[in-house]
């Protein structure tokens, strides 16, 4: 962890500027009639997950090229998480994946409770050979039945493993499909997905919740099983009550009204979280708010609007170019932004347009809240919570990565693929 001395001395040097930020743009926001503390308690409140397997550099499908001191271990990961944590107070849990972080659960809960976070939803690994058997052809859709059964039984294993660890959700990707036309019999090899699914759905405590997460393409080129909101939606009524959807912003379709589909997930009372990143041609996994801030924005504008309970978020990239940490915070803060500004939306003057049809002015609304610069507020709620006023800033003074990169063994770079 990073020495708080040192948090706290660069927080002196943005302390006079902060103040008079904010309350210039307390004073302005007052004449709108909101409350900026109010605003700053609520971005205080807010939380996103980080992903465990994101603290470590990225790959392509052509090669990963390793950075300095990546974490060699799960204990590694966590160790980099409470970093993030610590200097944004923006993401208290992390999401596991397994095998890559299996170890004992009272070492991890012991690790977590040394760092500061606790553990967000589970995620299973049925797109890559870990077991007896190849998912090269598919996992929990697969023909064979053996090899579904192993599918099953693996993701019942991340169920019992999040138990120990205090988790409530288990997200299901697979990356099954095909990649020639008449490879499959499309009908067949969702209906035994479905199957699987429901059996897995059947190992699920009683206050867990099971998200289905769908991708448009990869690694299947020409069908996915789970395609499309459309299916993952199917799917999640067809297995029950505690059966979820998951959206992840660069699984779609390029163009697609990503805000819509949230909304009607929210009228279908089956969206349970996000995967944040950003993408410009498809599933980059950028860091979030890089490409199209707007879009974050509106996603957050349906999710005000609707006020849904209980949603996970987490945040999913890929760091190619970066330090993982440093994209990681940038992530947490743009996606705390992104709430923060759909938060100051004039709700009754954006109803009265949408019921007058003056799609001028609605629109409109809508860009006032966009574009007013909320980062007094974020400042301003990280440094009541005793994080870094600027964590980027802080975090290179802190030289955090040039120690750990003396103690932690070299990454090799080699073939395409993620940490």
């Amino acid at each position: 962890m990073i020495d708080n001395t040192l948090i706290e001395a660069e927080n002196a040097k943005h302390d006079v500027d902060l103040r008079a930020d904010y309350d210039a743009l307390g004073q302005k926001l007052a004449r709108q009639g909101v409350d900026i503390d109010a605003l700053t308690r609520k971005a205080q409140g807010f939380a996103v997950a980080v992903p465990s397997w994101g603290t470590g550099t990225g790959g392509t499908r052509f090669a990963r090229f390793p950075g300095l001191g990546e974490p060699a271990n799960i204990f590694d990961k966590l160790d980099d998480c409470g970093v993030i944590h610590q200097l944004t107070a923006a993401t208290p849990s992390v999401s596991l994946h397994i095998p890559w972080d299996k170890a004992a659960p009272t070492d991890l809960l012991a690790k977590a409770e040394e760092v500061g976070v606790s553990f967000d939803a589970m995620n299973s690994n049925t797109f890559q050979d870990t077991g007896a058997l190849s998912y090269k052809f598919g996992s929990l859709s697969h023909t064979d039945a053996a090899t579904r059964q192993q599918a099953i039984e693996h993701n019942i294993e991340c169920i019992e493993i999040g138990r120990a660890l205090g988790s409530k959700a288990l997200t299901v990707w697979i990356g099954d499909g095909s990649n020639f036309p008449g490879q499959t019999n499309m009908a067949r090899q969702f209906e035994r997905y479905l199957s699987s699914m429901k059996e897995v759905y059947k190992a699920l405590p009683d206050d867990w919740r099971l998200f289905s997460e769908h991708k448009i393409y990869e690694p299947a080129f020409y069908s996915t099983v789970v395609q499309d909101w459309g299916t993952s939606l199917l799917t999640a009524q067809e297995l029950g009550d505690k059966a979820m959807c998951l959206v992840d912003l660069g699984h779609h379709a390029p163009n697609v009204n990503i805000e819509m589909i949230v909304s009607r997930l929210i009228h279908a009372g089956k969206l349970g979280g996000f995967h944040f990143n950003d993408s410009k041609y498809g599933d980059d996994d950028l860091d979030a708010g890089t490409i199209e801030p707007y879009r974050l924005f509106l996603v957050f504008n349906e999710l005000v609007d609707a006020d849904p309970l209980n949603l996970a978020h987490m945040i999913d990239q890929s760091h190619n170019v970066t330090d993982p940490i440093e994209s990681l915070m940038i992530s947490a803060m743009e996606i705390q932004r992104a709430f923060v500004q759909a938060s100051l939306v004039d709700r009754a003057a954006l109803a009265g347009y949408q019921e007058a049809n003056d799609a001028l002015m609605a629109s409109a609304t809508l860009r006032v809240a966009f574009r007013t610069d909320v980062e007094p507020i974020l400042r301003m709620a990280r440094r009541n919570a005793r994080a870094a006023i600027d964590p980027v800033q802080t975090y290179r003074a802190s030289g955090y990565r040039a120690a750990v990169s003396a103690k932690r063994p070299v990454s090799i770079g080699g073939g395409g693929g993620i940490v």
